[in-house]
């Protein structure tokens, strides 16, 4: 079954959200733990969890996918920016043990202009502080276009990442579609190839969702701007692929493309009808 789902507001608790995805169609969800650009947090309605936890189980919600804000910048040249990151991500993480075993999404983040080895190494020592051994949540470093200073423009970089991370084994990576397309690998013409990359340099058992979105600009572009799926320079042949690579069609999609309710509705009732179940 293709576990699909969007990016939903979680403005009105857990229970909403997953109704609001069965709506749409789909059997999964994204959404932010807090503000997306600042650092407040709505308190946790511990009876709504409990709701909700029941309804994942009976309406057979595998995972959810929670993202960190944009303003999560654990490399930030400014030690009062990655104190924030550090608070916010410890915080977040302690939250997420509301629902337990789920996935949590964060951008690695913006050297600022020190350089890919001291962003690398501050992404670290922040992962290193805030992960603890009882967690259940997986954290996921995100694939990213390479737009001015990001690191995880690479899937080395990623890597270097988590080769400094002590509780390794409580990391994996999200790949977006739109951003490994803009960072150059691609997936439009060589998929096979940019997977047995990813799974010489990372191993494909880190790679525990992917972001579905096509791109507004062409490979390599390093600009980030997402399309609704098909009208961009990724296609919907390619989705098509990705959807149903033996590699990939297990895991959980999210899409994150521009769009409203109606939009995503569309675009998972056409990803719905490209999946093809495996055959007994």
């Amino acid at each position: 079954m293709l576990t699909i789902g969007a990016h939903l507001s979680a403005s009105k608790g857990y229970t909403a959200m997953l109704k609001q995805a069965q709506e749409i169609g789909a059997n999964t969800f994204q959404f932010f733990t807090r503000n997306p650009r600042g650092g407040s947090a709505k308190a946790i309605d511990e009876k709504d969890v409990e709701t909700f936890l029941e309804l994942m189980k009976s309406e057979g919600f595998p995972v959810i996918l929670a993202h960190a804000p944009y303003t999560l910048n654990c490399c930030s040249a400014k030690p009062e920016t990655r104190e924030f990151a550090l608070n916010t991500f410890a915080d977040d993480l302690k939250r997420m043990e509301y629902t337990p075993n789920q996935l949590y999404n964060f951008h690695p983040g913006s050297h600022v202009g020190q350089g890919e080895e001291v962003g690398i190494e501050q992404i670290a020592e922040i992962l290193n502080k805030v992960l603890f051994p009882e967690m259940t949540t997986t954290v996921l470093l995100e694939t990213m276009a390479g737009k001015g200073t990001e690191i995880g423009r690479s899937f080395e970089e990623l890597r270097a990442i988590i080769d400094r991370v002590e509780l390794s084994d409580k990391m994996g990576v999200c790949l977006d579609t739109c951003h490994i397309h803009d960072g150059g690998y691609d997936i439009v013409n060589d998929l096979d190839g940019v997977l047995e990359a990813f799974d010489r340099v990372i191993g494909l058992d880190r790679l525990k969702a992917v972001h579905l979105n096509d791109s507004k600009n062409p490979i390599a572009a390093h600009k980030d701007r997402h399309e609704k799926i098909g009208a961009g320079y990724i296609g919907l042949d390619a989705f098509e692929r990705i959807i149903n690579h033996p590699s990939l069609k297990h895991l959980p999609f999210f899409l994150e493309t521009p769009n409203d309710l109606d939009g995503y509705a569309k675009e998972i009732e056409i990803l719905r009808n490209l999946y093809k179940e495996d055959e007994c």
